[in-house]
């Protein structure tokens, strides 16, 4: 059986119905009212002002320049440990044409796993500052630090990169990269 709700006295008011829509514009909409957020009202730690020492760091460390160049460290390194790595498991390596029998030599290995190595380091360290500066520097313009900057320098990053082969392949790598920039962005904020 539905329970039935108890009926109101007689001759008075009617309460009005509960409505969720109205409860929810207070918690969650548009007429919810901000809290104030200072950590000294909470007893958090008071930090002393910064020095302009400090403040001369924060700007060199957020400036493109920095980033773009952090970038092409890391993408360095992590280029060169990837082609070190493809390198190590690829079959052939040292490999001569000229002689499919024979076995390379371990100083053979080591120079093409160098090589590799180097030549993926390069590669990831220019994409990595392309992608980094590009992305600052549409922060910059747009003012605004969202998942469409990301987007807009992979779309310009990729097609940079793609360009080379054609028309065709810029696009695609416009395109790719901008799926890309998104799904990672997507996935770390």
């Amino acid at each position: 059986m539905a329970a039935v709700p108890p009926p109101s006295a007689p001759g008075g008011p009617e309460p009005p119905p509960l409505q969720y829509s109205l409860l929810l514009q207070h918690l969650v909409g548009e007429q919810r009212r901000p809290r104030a957020w200072d950590p000294a009202a909470l007893g958090g730690i008071p930090s002393p002002p910064k020095s302009e020492e400090q403040k001369m760091v924060e700007r060199a460390m957020e400036s493109c320049a920095f980033k773009a160049a952090l970038a092409c460290v890391g993408g360095f390194v992590l280029g060169g440990a990837f082609g070190v790595f493809t390198a190590g498991i690829d079959t052939n390596v040292g490999f001569d044409p000229k002689d499919p029998y024979r076995t390379p030599t371990a100083k053979e290995v080591l120079k093409d796993m160098g090589q590799r190595g180097i030549s993926y380091a390069k590669n990831f360290a220019i994409v990595g500052a392309m992608f980094s500066c590009t992305e600052c520097v549409v922060e910059s313009y747009r003012g605004k630090s969202d998942w469409k900057n990301s987007v807009i320098s992979g779309c310009i990053t990729g097609g940079a990169i793609g360009f080379r082969a054609g028309l065709k392949a810029g696009v695609i790598g416009c395109g790719g990269f901008a799926a890309f920039s998104a799904a990672i962005d997507y996935y770390l904020r």
